[in-house]
């Protein structure tokens, strides 16, 4: 199972980096709870600011954005984190989702979250990022999380039992919906072909019931 995690944060060290690792980590904890192996894909948009930049003036990716878009499209899950800027998602996170076509997204399970210097932000998840996702068709989890600076509890990567209970849930949130959306193994063993299940269904005449 493939779960890519994009991080729009832009300084180094980042708390929103910083929140999108321990929310694949959590996530990837529950997953291998249920026997499902995990390959997590990081993409940080920092690296990629350039790159989208130029998509919109040549109208297309270049090699490193597209492979990174890839990454996303084709994953089964997404974990989305940005910093909150003036009420609302960075412009770097707004821009790398604006390359990616718009059906692209539609039906893949997606953990939202973001980083501000305040609560009082934390609405931006509903009113801005949860609404961009649904437009994308995608599936975003019940649980939003975010993190406030009052929330790094202790300094380092250290947080408060809050917000490490909004994470847990919210991990458990994505990998239900990813072990209901994937085939498990076993299951696949036991697919009937279609040539044998049509053969089930006709009588002796020959017609189909």
């Amino acid at each position: 199972m493939k779960l890519a995690i994009v991080t729009a944060g832009l300084t180094q060290p980042s708390s929103t980096r910083l929140l999108a690792d321990r929310l694949a980590k959590a996530a990837r904890r529950r997953l291998e709870e249920r026997e499902e192996p995990v390959d997590v894909r990081v993409i940080e948009l920092r690296e990629l600011a350039v790159d989208v930049a130029g998509a919109f003036v040549a109208g297309f990716p270049n090699a490193r954005l597209r492979a990174a878009i890839e990454e996303v499209t084709e994953a089964d899950g997404l974990i989305a984190v940005t910093p909150i800027f003036s009420g609302s998602y960075s412009g770097l996170f707004k821009s790398f989702f604006d390359v990616i076509d718009n059906t692209a997204l539609e039906g893949k399970p997606v953990l939202i979250a973001a980083t501000g210097g305040t609560a009082r932000h934390s609405l931006a998840l509903e009113h801005a990022l949860r609404p961009l996702f649904t437009y994308l068709r995608a599936i975003v989890v019940p649980t939003a999380v975010y993190a406030a600076s009052e929330d790094w509890g202790g300094g380092g990567d250290a947080f408060t039992d809050g917000l490490g209970e909004r994470v847990a849930r919210a991990a458990g949130e994505l990998a239900g919906l990813l072990e209901h959306r994937a085939p498990r193994r076993d299951d696949a063993e036991e697919v009937v072909p279609f040539e044998q299940q049509l053969a089930a269904l006709r009588p002796a005449n020959g017609e189909v019931r």
